[in-house]
């Protein structure tokens, strides 16, 4: 295991080694300004996309935009989650949840509260094409990492309050009032469906799962439920035991729901409180469960490299397809 370790930091290595153990700036940290080299940040709009080996160019749609959301009870309801392709749910510092969206083939308006980026998600965003990341600070010792990463960071102080991009609503406190609109900040139209190079695959359910009503996941100190909606044909998110709406009163209802079983461990990162920040593993292979149609499937995930998307089978080894629209993937500690 050790080798899929060292294997995720291929496209990092120099900046791990300049890389110690220390103590995190939870949404304090900076990823503007210049690297930590001496090397200057490149503007999100200006920036030249370059194809990533081993997976389908999006290049001539453009990246895709991630953003890190604030799960905390004091950021809910949350902007513009409804509105994402895919959306991640990882462990963070003391057992909680953060969010990662995806956004392709529409942009919201608004999407927040925007906060702090991890390790766990540079290793994710490889099977992106040179994704935008959209986050507000990052452990001090992370950001020279998070430089050197093929993808396109975005904060605030590379986004001034005049571009419009980043902006601190009224309605909370801060930290969890921050959010980012994604038309100023891309400066285009959503890429498309062709930028999502995650290996999913859509289409008609396989033979066989169970009648499923409801499934929670937990993390140590979060929940997750899905709740099968016959009329809706969707699955109803709850966080906490609290259903998930957006600011616009709108229930955040995916198709399909994962649940993807992972290897979480620590990392060399820690927050102001000396809490630990565990780091998620996607890249190898396990099992999942996959919620469509009101039923669950046993399957099996596979992702090779980082650059792969990660491809989901049944245990006969035939493709999981999941249903059109919305895709939730709740990384859970096998």
């Amino acid at each position: 295991m050790r080798q899929k370790v060292s294997m995720r930091h291929g496209a990092w290595a120099a900046a791990l080694l300049a890389v110690a153990a220390g103590s995190l700036a939870t949404g304090c940290g900076s990823g503007g300004g210049a690297s930590a080299d001496g090397r200057a940040r490149i503007p999100v709009a200006t920036r030249t996309a370059t194809p990533t080996p081993g997976q389908a160019s999006a290049a001539s749609t453009g990246p895709v935009l991630a953003v890190k959301i604030d799960n905390a009870g004091a950021a809910r309801p949350q902007t513009g989650l409804d509105a994402a392709d895919v959306v991640y749910a990882e462990q963070v510092e003391g057992g909680l949840s953060r969010l990662m969206a995806i956004y392709a083939t529409r942009f919201p308006a608004a999407v927040g509260p925007v906060r702090s980026a991890r390790e766990s998600d540079l290793e994710l965003l490889r099977q992106f094409d040179d994704p935008t990341l959209a986050f507000s600070g990052a452990q001090h010792k992370l950001l020279p990492v998070i430089d050197k990463a093929p993808l396109r960071p975005a904060t605030p102080e590379q986004n001034p309050g005049s571009s419009g991009s980043f902006y601190r609503g009224t309605a909370k406190p801060a930290p969890h009032n921050l959010y980012v609109r994604p038309g100023r900040l891309m400066g285009s139209s959503p890429p498309g469906a062709d930028a999502l190079t995650t290996g999913f695959r859509f289409g008609a359910a396989p033979a066989g799962g169970s009648p499923e009503t409801s499934r929670t996941v937990r993390f140590p100190a979060a929940r997750f439920t899905f709740s099968w909606s016959a009329s809706g044909h969707r699955w109803l998110v709850s966080m906490d035991g609290t259903p998930t709406v957006t600011t616009d009163g709108k229930r955040v209802a995916p198709a399909t729901v994962v649940v993807q079983y992972v290897k979480v461990s620590q990392s060399k990162y820690h927050d102001f409180l000396g809490n630990n920040t565990p780091f998620t593993q996607t890249v190898g292979s396990g099992t999942a469960k996959v919620l469509r149609d009101g039923r669950v499937f046993d399957a099996e995930w596979k992702r090779p490299v980082a650059t792969d998307g990660t491809q989901f089978t049944t245990n006969h080894g035939a493709p999981m397809n999941f249903a059109r629209g919305q895709v939730w993937v709740v990384l859970a500690k096998a």
